[in-house]
């Protein structure tokens, strides 16, 4: 049977899903599109609930056919449920995963990437990709304002959210954490700091950045180990948050891999 309707319930709790934060917390449920990042989520584990394809768009591809519920959906319907513009014609519903600190399989000389209160879903989903090039080993999300599970964050992050270990927590539950592991607390700020590239990286290590707004708050700034600075040439005094981790991310690759 093929869905024809854009008044079908399953495509208006498909919107439902894609639009509303609350709609994914109270189902445990989250809108996955493109192969790509379903095929990131099914290698992560996650259970996908059912599977929606355009035929008119692209054939469903024969390494999902043993998801449980599929269903076809018209071109009409697709255009309509669609989140992104340029599309596969493939759409999943998958359930979502709460992954906690104490979870995290972390190895000697962790590198994670923490930041505080990031409002936008495409500035951390751009993170999570920065953070799976660099092959960290988590992203920790303190006092989150987007939930990760939005669809602009699994989109910006090109199915990252999957592939790098990621957690919500309050940054007093971080803080203590990181401290228990003896990994050293970096906090990117301007004042009274260091220049990131003359700071040892090769011990475990958080790297911890807030917003561009307003920055770190004074917990993070009291438990830091060192206080780290990208240098600024120009008249600006700050870079965005995505492009700061990359900066950091590799500096830490570059030191580790020269031992």
């Amino acid at each position: 049977m093929t869905i024809t309707s854009v008044q079908n319930p399953r495509v208006k709790q498909l919107l439902l899903l894609q639009q509303k934060s609350s709609e994914r917390r109270r189902t445990g449920l989250f809108v996955v599109e493109g192969q790509r990042e379903i095929d990131h989520c099914i290698e992560a584990g996650y259970e996908v609930e059912s599977l929606y394809y355009c035929a008119q768009l692209q054939e469903l591809p024969p390494s999902l056919s043993s998801v449980s519920s599929i269903f076809e959906v018209s071109q009409n319907v697709y255009e309509k449920i669609a989140y992104r513009g340029s599309t596969e014609g493939l759409l999943a519903v998958v359930r979502s995963r709460q992954l906690t600190l104490d979870e995290l399989q972390l190895k000697a000389n962790p590198l994670i990437v923490v930041l505080e209160s990031v409002e936008k879903p495409g500035n951390l989903g751009a993170v999570l990709r920065s953070a799976d090039a660099a092959k960290a080993d988590a992203v920790v999300v303190c006092d989150p304002l987007t939930d990760l599970y939005n669809p602009n964050l699994i989109r910006s992050s090109i199915g990252a959210i999957f592939t790098v270990p990621c957690v919500a927590c309050t940054s007093e539950e971080c803080i203590a954490f990181l401290k228990a592991r003896g990994i050293r607390i970096l906090t990117a700020q301007l004042q009274d700091s260091h220049l990131y590239y003359d700071t040892d990286m090769r011990c475990g290590t958080a790297i911890v950045m807030g917003t561009e707004s307003t920055g770190l708050t004074d917990a993070w700034r009291r438990a830091a180990d060192a206080h780290i600075r990208i240098p600024m040439l120009g008249r600006l005094d700050s870079l965005n948050v995505s492009v700061s981790a990359a900066i950091l991310l590799f500096e830490a690759v570059r030191q580790r891999h020269q031992g």
